[in-house]
């Protein structure tokens, strides 16, 4: 039996070990970077150990630097979590090489499926079934265009070593394939330090279902049903939900055995996850093995009743496996949503900064929260943005889904900006209701889905921000009016302006006090509010309802049942920052500059690539607003550089 487990990964995925670890008497130990020195995963540990700086490739992604922690602490286990080591063999050859237990499969296991190209002829052998495409050694432009062109696009082209969408593109044309090959290698190169490539036929209406598998040492093998993960952004999920809708007993059955034999084509041990391509006919292929925990495993601990991480540590001791196959039995419906540090209004950028608030709807039986952050801890640019998983379960999709969108109702985050209210309009999209999915659910439904997560009356929301401010500065001031500071007059009416900024709009908000109401200078509808905590009760035109508001010094944030809105305060030094960088091109948050693609005096184009910068396991391409002649190039491949950083200056093209 383990007795001391040492996490090798951090956040979220390691707080959820240590509670389960702690629930089974087992000591924990965390490893931490130097921007993890105050996290939660450190502070719920029995002990942990400083492996190095922030990049994860000089701490999390270092073996040595793990193994000795491991040794130092007499851990006699290590748990990868996903991401980071967990699909490294090396890492599993080094945890055996020291006696170690490695809380994974097989060394053998993880290579085969490492390479996807490999994995298909193993999965071919095993006869699960294939999506058309070339899986070759021969990584050649020309040689893989070619192939691509055989296929007949639309083709994906994505790692060979990796997963979660990174090192994947989706290419449409012959015209796009060169650029989406440069790019996907160079991050295929950055998030695993293997650039191999494999190209596949893009199924166009797909759903994305995968298969949670388990195996022991004694060769029991079962399936705990599945997950349909086909909302997806960038092919990284977004929501997640199980059993999969609409899916016969046949098929899921059908599923279930081969993702069984796919296990034990590979002598698999421990927790894995098959993924299928499910196509409309009901005809699914084999994508790829994920020989690790997954992201998503939550949506299955809560129809099964079953706890994962608990089963993968009695499996790593020698155990058998708690359960048959005929005594899996489902329950009712989950759902789980990815809340992220993002900005879907602009290409779902990273959002990096302090979690000035952090509101969470009430957990329960129903409504779990996995996370390893709280108010005010830091959300880095070095890591995966994601700040919590919020999973919910009911009777059925319909209750389930319910209980989902009031939990995001009840879900507030200040301080970064986050895709809350775009799981919102997710979760409310008919469609998506109706579970009509498909992996380019959002790609189809992007105009409905992006405005509605947009507020449509972003005066009202100003004028709640500005009744907040004006309450809670009279709270704070002492009861005379000579210390409010309000714009007080003997015999004339209060009054009050506030000046806010969403976004690029400009809200110059100014009430005034008449017969107990107030009245803004947007429209002729009469407010009475009242606040209590951060909770802003409001009467309008006679409906009464409430919001909640949040303020720091640069920025005030309502929170209502359909959005949250953040105000920028306006401040004299935005607008000295707005006239110095006109005609400067800056960068949209931390990160590490790949690649710059022009120089100084290059003519270029409106939306012509300029700078390639990498963030958060991810690149981005910076353009041109408008045309000109670039002036000045700041950086080079390699820096560091911080979110609104001037990366260029451009002189615009005289019209």
């Amino acid at each position: 039996m383990i007795n001391k487990l040492l996490i090798a990964n951090r956040g979220e995925i390691a707080c959820r070990i240590m509670r389960t670890a702690r629930e089974l008497g087992i000591a924990t130990v965390a490893v931490y970077s130097e921007a993890d020195r105050h996290a939660q995963h450190v502070l719920m540990a029995d002990e942990s150990v400083f492996i190095g700086p922030a990049p994860s490739a000089e701490s999390y992604l270092v073996i040595d630097k793990i193994i000795a922690a491991a040794k130092q602490t007499g851990a006699d286990a290590i748990h990868p979590g996903y991401g980071f080591l967990s699909e490294n063999e090396a890492f599993a050859d080094a945890c055996a090489g020291e006696n170690i237990i490695f809380v994974g499969p097989p060394t053998s296991a993880i290579a085969a499926m490492g390479s996807k190209s490999a994995a298909k002829s193993i999965m071919s052998e095993a006869e699960v079934p294939l999506v058309p495409g070339y899986h070759g050694n021969e990584q050649g432009l020309e040689k893989l265009a070619a192939e691509a062109e055989t296929i007949g696009y639309p083709v994906l082209l994505k790692a060979a070593y990796g997963g979660g969408g990174k090192g994947m593109r989706v290419v449409e044309k012959t015209s796009e394939f060169k650029a989406a090959f440069d790019s996907a290698k160079r991050e295929a190169q950055a998030s695993f330090g293997n650039d191999k490539m494999l190209v596949e036929k893009y199924i166009t209406r797909p759903r994305h279902v995968e298969i949670q598998v388990f195996c022991d040492q004694h060769g029991n093998a079962v399936y705990l049903a599945e997950r349909d993960c086909s909302v997806q952004r960038r092919h990284q999920k977004v929501i997640e939900e199980a059993p999969a809708p609409a899916l016969s007993e046949r098929t899921r059955q059908a599923m279930g055995e081969a993702a069984i034999r796919a296990a034990q084509a590979i002598d698999y041990i421990g927790a894995g996850t098959v993924e299928f391509l499910l196509d409309v006919d009901n005809s699914f292929y084999f994508m790829e093995m994920n020989t690790r925990l997954q992201v998503e495993h939550p949506v299955t601990e809560m129809v099964t009743g079953q706890d994962l991480v608990a089963w993968q540590l009695m499996v790593a001791s020698g155990d058998t496996l708690p359960l048959s196959q005929d005594q899996i039995q489902l329950t009712g419906h989950a759902f789980e949503a990815r809340i992220y540090a993002e900005d879907p209004a602009h290409d779902f950028l990273p959002s990096t900064g302090v979690l000035h608030h952090l509101r969470t709807p009430e957990t329960s039986a129903n409504v779990r929260i996995d996370s390893g952050v709280i108010e005010g801890d830091e959300v880095s640019a070095y890591y995966d943005p994601m700040i919590a998983k919020l999973v919910v379960w009911g009777e059925n999709r319909t209750i389930a889904l319910r209980r989902l969108v009031r939990a995001l109702d009840d879900y507030r985050i200040a301080g970064v900006r986050t895709n809350i209210d775009f799981l919102r309009s997710i979760a409310r999209h008919p469609d998506f209701q109706r579970a009509e999915l498909t992996t380019r659910f959002i790609e189809q439904h992007h105009d409905a889905l992006f405005s509605a997560a947009l507020p449509d009356a972003i005066e009202s929301y100003a004028v709640l921000a500005a009744l907040a401010e004006n309450l809670y500065e009279k709270q704070q001031a002492d009861a005379t009016i000579w210390q409010q500071a309000r714009g007080f007059r003997v015999n004339q009416s209060e009054q009050f302006s506030l000046e806010l900024k969403h976004n690029d709009t400009s809200l110059d908000v100014r009430m005034r006090q008449r017969d107990g109401h107030w009245y803004s200078n947007f429209d002729d509808s009469a407010w009475l509010a009242s606040l209590h905590g951060d909770r802003l009760q409001v009467t309008r035109d006679g409906h009464q309802y409430f919001v909640y508001v949040m303020a720091t010094a640069q920025d005030i944030t309502v929170f209502s049942d359909q959005h949250s809105v953040r105000f920028a305060r306006h401040l004299v030094a935005d607008t000295l920052i707005q006239d110095a960088g006109e005609g400067s091109m800056t960068a949209p948050m931390n990160g590490t500059i790949v690649e710059v693609l022009v120089k100084a005096g290059d003519k270029v184009e409106a939306e012509q690539p300029l700078v390639i910068m990498e963030a958060m396991k991810m690149e981005y391409t910076i353009r041109a607003a408008y045309a000109g002649e670039v002036e000045q190039v700041f950086f080079a491949a390699g820096d560091l550089v911080s979110d609104g950083a001037e990366l260029l200056s451009i002189a615009a093209d005289e019209e």
